[in-house]
């Protein structure tokens, strides 16, 4: 058995996911023995477990299931998936928000073990502490901030070789909640989180006002400088990925993070509206493969 063979999902059939997922391979052609593609047979040569099921929901929901079953049983060692539509998923009865969501159900085995969504590029690493939920209904507590933070400390210092990761967290109001005034939660909430990080040997550091954080990201990152933080925390999904996507385009990998496996993805969508014009761009594919198989 290959100990860095990785599973890659064809993606939603209506979508862009074949296409990006056979020219990615045919630009980077990996060794046949460290891929195994889930979905669609591409015909270029690689280990293929077809699926075939009218159901678009249930097929995308299948592919990772058959992934999640091989990384169980060992035999693949991380997981690429092209996108799927949240939509179809859930007109199938499988009402996840994504398959972050979908792969934290099918690989956790306790309740320590959860999905966090982190987006690389080179050095510029994102992750969101609560993803798809409604602006309005988005809750933060002192003890989510902790286990999530430690989670992503992990990676670093596991997969990523930082010894001392440095790990800046923004605020969640405008102004960091300018001492109060904005609001509260900079002070009820993520100054104790963050003293209890430091308090574990961790350091991290904030809260910071997001738009002056990531303006300082951004020119590094443009500039092509290291960056001052290994990682930096965004309270909710527009805050960090409008900075991410600002920055990097389609370029930025979608990493999961705090399972058994690392699970990639590109930031793209299903873009069915150019199915088959054969004008994707695959670049997020090419990127997201290249990432696992560094981590992994």
């Amino acid at each position: 058995m290959n100990k860095n063979k990785i599973a890659i999902t064809t993606g939603d059939p209506l979508g862009i996911g074949e296409e990006i997922t056979y020219k990615a391979l045919l630009e980077l052609r990996p060794p046949v023995d460290k891929i195994v593609i889930i979905g669609k047979n591409l015909g270029l040569g690689y280990e293929t477990i077809e699926l075939n099921q009218k159901d678009i929901g249930k097929y995308c929901f299948e592919c990772l299931r058959t992934a999640a079953d091989l990384a169980r049983l060992g035999q693949i060692q991380g997981i690429v998936t092209a996108p799927v539509s949240k939509e179809q998923l859930n007109k199938s009865g499988y009402h996840y928000s994504g398959q972050t969501e979908i792969l934290e159900k099918l690989l956790s085995d306790n309740e320590n073990e959860k999905a966090e969504m982190l987006f690389i590029a080179k050095e510029l690493r994102v992750m969101l502490l609560t993803r798809h939920v409604p602006l309005k209904n988005i809750e933060i507590t002192k003890d989510m901030i902790i286990q999530k933070v430690q989670r992503l400390n992990k990676f670093l210092k596991e997969k990523c070789n930082i010894q001392y990761p440095k790990i800046a967290l923004c605020a969640l109001n405008p102004h960091a909640g300018e001492n109060g005034i904005l609001g509260h939660e900079e002070i009820d909430t993520i100054i104790p989180a963050v003293n209890s990080l430091n308090s574990l040997g961790i350091f991290a550091y904030g809260p910071y006002s997001a738009d002056g954080l990531f303006s300082n990201a951004g020119k590094k990152y443009l500039q092509d400088k290291k960056q001052d933080y290994d990682a930096y925390v965004a309270m909710y999904h527009d805050q960090g990925l409008c900075a991410v996507k600002a920055l990097t385009g389609n370029d930025a990998v979608n990493t999961t993070i705090g399972l058994s496996i690392i699970r990639t993805s590109p930031s793209s969508g299903t873009a069915y509206d150019i199915k088959g014009k054969n004008i994707a761009n695959f670049d997020g594919m090419v990127d997201a493969i290249k990432v696992i198989l560094k981590l992994i």
